[in-house]
Parts: C-alpha cells; sequence; structure tokens
C-alpha cells in the first residue's frame, strides 16, 4: 500500500530533508509541498539536489488532502494551524517544538505559551527508541528537538538499566551546525560569521532541556556551541555516578538498550581514526553513534552521542516516526549509509 503525504513548509533546510527523503521512499507518494516565498517555482529551483522532480511548491492555503501531512514549519506555526492539518490528513508529523512537551505549564515556563493545549495529551514524541510503543497508530506526532535528541540517545541507557539513578550531577556540551538556525539564520548563521568558531550561544537555559528533562526524568546543567560545520550535533555529557561503575556495566546498558535499534551504533573507544561518535561520520544519514569512557581517577563517566541534525535530529526522525505509526517497515527510505571521506558536514 502507497500512502500520500504532503510537506508544508518545503522549501527550508528541514523541509527539504523531508522532500529528498520521500521523494525515495518506497511507500509514500508525495502529493505536496508548500511554500509561501515559492509558491508556483519548482521543488529543484530551491534544493539542487531534487532538479530532477516536476513537483513545484504551492501555497499553504490550499492544502490536499493526503494521508501523511509533514509540517516543517517555524515554532507557533503549527499550533494556530493544526484544525487545516488535521482536516487534510489523517496523520500529522510535526517537526517543530509545539507539540513536544506535555502540558501547557511547561510551554509557559520555556516557550511563549501554547494555544491549543487540549492536544498535548494527544500527541506522541518521534523518537521511536524510546517511545516505539506509543508512535504505533498515533495521529499526531511531534519530531524531537536536535540538541535533545543527541543527549536522550546518549543518556538513555543508563536509566533504564539502572545504571543512574537521577540525582547524579549531568553536565551536557551539545556543538551543533549551522543548518540548525534554519534557512533563514540570519547573521549569526552566516558562513562569513560562523567560519572557524567554537561559539556558546546557549549557556544556560536552552528550550531543549524540557525535552531531556520529560523523558528522563533528570535535570542537567546544558550547554550549546555554535560551531564550524553545516550538519551535525554532537553531545558530551560529563556524568558523576553516585557509586562506582564499571566497563562491564556500560556495555551491558548499551548493548542492551541498543542492539536491536536499526539506526544506533555504539562507537566507544575501538580503532581507527574515529574512535568515538563524531558528527561527520553520519552526516546524510539517520543514524546515531553513542559511546562512553571511564574517567576512575574522577569518578567520572563520559558519554558522547553525533547525529545529523536535521536527519536523525528532525527530519529523519519524522519519517522513521511516521514508518511506525504506519506498520510500515522502520527504515524504509532511510537506509542512506553516508559516505567516507566526506568533507565538512
Amino acid at each position: 500500500m502507497t500512502y500520500s503525504a504532503s510537506v508544508v513548509g518545503g522549501s527550508g533546510f528541514t523541509g527539504g530533508e523531508l522532500l529528498r527523503i520521500l521523494d525515495g521512499h518506497p511507500e509514500f507518494e508525495l502529493a505536496q509541498a508548500t511554500s509561501r516565498s515559492k509558491e508556483n517555482k519548482t521543488v529543484g529551483h530551491q534544493h539542487p539536489n531534487l532538479r530532477h522532480s516536476d513537483l513545484r511548491f504551492s501555497s499553504p492555503e490550499d492544502l490536499e488532502s493526503v494521508d501523511v501531512l509533514f509540517a516543517a514549519t517555524p515554532h507557533g506555526v503549527s499550533m494556530e494551524q493544526i484544525d487545516q492539518f488535521q482536516d487534510a490528513a489523517g496523520t500529522v508529523v510535526d517537526l517543530s517544538a509545539d507539540f513536544r512537551l506535555d502540558t501547557e505549564a511547561q510551554y509557559d515556563e520555556w516557550y511563549d505559551g501554547h494555544t491549543r493545549p487540549e492536544l498535548l495529551e494527544q500527541s506522541e514524541y518521534a523518537l521511536p527508541e524510546l517511545n516505539r510503543d506509543n508512535l504505533a497508530g498515533a495521529d499526531l506526532i511531534a519530531s524531537g528537538g536536535c540538541n535533545a535528541t543527541a543527549t536522550i540517545l546518549g543518556l538513555l541507557p543508563l536509566f533504564e538499566h539502572g545504571v543512574l539513578g537521577g540525582d547524579e550531577q549531568i553536565v551536557v556540551d551539545v556543538k551543533v551546525g549551522s543548518s540548525e538556525g534554519g534557512a533563514g539564520g540570519g547573521e549569526a548563521s552566516s558562513h562569513p560569521e560562523r567560519s572557524g568558531v567554537v561559539r556558546p550561544y546557549a549557556p544556560t537555559g536552552h528550550r531543549h532541556e524540557a525535552e531531556i528533562q520529560q523523558f528522563l526524568g533528570v535535570d542537567v546543567s546544558f550547554t550549546v556551541h555554535a560551531v564550524d560545520m553545516v550538519r551535525g550535533a554532537s553531545a558530551t555529557c560529563h556524568v558523576f555516578p553516585d557509586g562506582p561503575v564499571s566497563k562491564g556495566d556500560l556495555w551491558g546498558a548499551y548493548r542492551g538498550q541498543y542492539e536491536d535499534e536499526p539506526f544506533v551504533e555504539l562507537v566507544a573507544g575501538g580503532g581507527g581514526v574515529y574512535r568515538y561518535p563524531e558528527p561527520k561520520a553520519v552526516a546524510g544519514t539517520n543514524k546515531a553513534e553513542v559511546g562512553f569512557e571511564l574517567d576512575p581517577a574522577n569518578k567520572r563517566l563520559v558519554v558522547f552521542s553525533a547525529i545529523d541534525n536535521m536527519m536523525k535530529g528532525s527530519a529523519g526522525q519524522a519519517v522513521h516516526a511516521a514508518n511506525v505509526a504506519l506498520g510500515l517497515e522502520e527504515t524504509a527510505g532511510l537506509e542512506f549509509q553516508g559516505l567516507h571521506p566526506v568533507g565538512a558536514p
């Protein structure tokens, strides 16, 4: 069975990734892509890797009826247009922050409130490694934030397998590429300003902390740096366990959590150039790399995770979740293995 799909907000970076994935997806037929600024232009006009496509951007006011609608819109848009989205599609996958959190109070604290809080209970978080059982049959799905996704995937096995109890001190440092700012990221994301930098842009209070708190049940000290790459998010988590932790404990936890996951690979101090998780190694893929190292002298555990922020951290995660929701093969449309060698991601 083939499902029809549309992408609202298809002219941005994440919208382009959705179009790329859906263009080659064996179970989806791409029916519509919308853009106010690029209306009537071909998708290849905006995304040169899609020049082969005859599809043209249409107005978001004229939504076609489809099976699945992917909304790649800025924060605040989907909550205002969710009725139109749900009228147009049986399954809506939102890639903004509008439906990621559980309560109106969280949106009051971390964002600017919420206009449709009655729908928050209906929404399911898109990350299958965390929420697979609840995604089956879901009709409103919220893709996670890229920084939160990298952090959650890195730390989740420690909580699920009893290595941590939740009272430990955890310090998270995330380094992320310029595409996180979107196609309209402004001066801070322009190449002359971004080139060569390791720039703290959210030393404290990053909004993705809310997702980490919600799904891991723990507070973290969280800082994000802008670095000189286009794609990628790399999280380094410094964890100070309350008791002794062995390498055997860690391998047991991470293998137990991820050995059957199609998109998570363990990279923990092996051989070769890339001994720990590296965004460059997963660029363009829906994969996450996770790894760890013990520092007995400081009673510290260091956890590493790396993703492509636009794929595993956004569009790839959204399609993966849609596959699960519709009962499709989880890896459908997401089999790209990445490239090596490759330039700056």
